[in-house]
């Protein structure tokens, strides 16, 4: 492990047994984030049975354990961190993690924003289709149209290691909310809110992640990479979404399953014989998944 991965690790595990703070994940829902609003610590882990990045995967399977830890003020601004554990490797477990800062709005149950800027940590081992990006910037929107429909729309921007072009991400979604309360205990909660939505954007990310993992050679296609690698950035959909988290909450504990399935769009370009070559030997490499399907479930407490 590198010396400033190493430090990482070391200063975000003394960070998770110091202090805690709370990110917009499956734990979290509307009814969780009402007022009163306070400040709160939360804590919290997550099993993630597989690592999906807009409908891409690697040949390998990374079931994925994640120590969360978080702190949100009143105003709605928070700072979260998390560790990543590949759960099956019996070298190299801690894959990664991030550092992320934000801000959340809710009024009224009905519209919710926010944006935040999340950094990225990989050890250099990472299969991660994700591995290749070293940050990103997000923002959000979504609104309760009657109790009957919420459209939410999220913007990001990724950027790539290796100052390489970023990648432009658009998703929108159409949710609706299953509150029911009162089911075990006076204050506890169920929640499902099952989504449909679409990823479209461009995907220097996986020109990046190709190479960096021997995916493809870039020196052996140079005459036609730089086509293809141009290509890549151009703004394409990239997969569909079904997915329908349930988040139960019972006093100051929150327990969450979030069933996903992805269906992938195969957006490698084939404008050129050159570009059919370079995506064909993708291919034989890394054989293109059309639909996969994974789950996380996880379980965190506020303080």
């Amino acid at each position: 492990m590198k010396p400033k991965f190493k430090l990482f690790a070391i200063s975000l595990l003394l960070l998770t047994f110091s202090s805690a703070f709370a990110q917009k994940d499956t734990t979290t829902s509307k009814s969780d984030t009402n007022p009163p609003k306070k400040s709160h610590l939360k804590i919290g882990v997550s099993y993630l049975s597989n690592n999906v990045f807009l409908g891409r995967v690697d040949t390998v399977t990374t079931p994925t354990f994640s120590p969360k830890i978080s702190y949100t003020l009143k105003s709605g601004f928070y700072v979260s961190g998390q560790m990543d554990f590949i759960t099956n490797r019996n070298n190299n477990k801690l894959d990664g993690g991030n550092v992320e800062l934000g801000y959340d709005y809710t009024e009224d149950d009905n519209l919710e924003w926010g944006a935040s800027f999340t950094k990225l940590f990989f050890n250099s081992t990472s299969t991660q289709v994700a591995s290749s990006l070293s940050s990103t910037a997000n923002a959000y929107i979504d609104y309760d149209v009657a109790d009957i429909i919420t459209p939410g729309l999220s913007l990001s921007y990724s950027f790539v290691k290796g100052g390489g072009s970023g990648d432009l991400l658009l998703s929108p979604s159409l949710s609706h909310d299953f509150l029911i309360e009162s089911i075990f205990a006076d204050d506890d909660k169920l929640l499902i809110s099952p989504q449909a939505g679409f990823n479209a954007g461009s995907q220097n990310f996986y020109s990046e992640y190709l190479v960096r993992k021997g995916k493809i050679n870039r020196k052996g296609v140079n005459a036609a990479y730089t086509t293809y690698n141009n290509d890549l950035g151009n703004f394409a959909l990239l997969d569909y979404e079904l997915t329908a988290p349930i988040v139960y909450i019972a006093g100051n504990f929150s327990f969450s399953f979030t069933p996903t399935m992805a269906f992938a769009q195969d957006a490698l370009p084939t404008n050129t014989a050159a570009e059919k070559l370079i995506t064909d030997t993708i291919e034989k490499a890394q054989p293109f998944k059309s639909s996969v399907f994974y789950f996380e479930a996880g379980i965190s407490f506020k303080f």
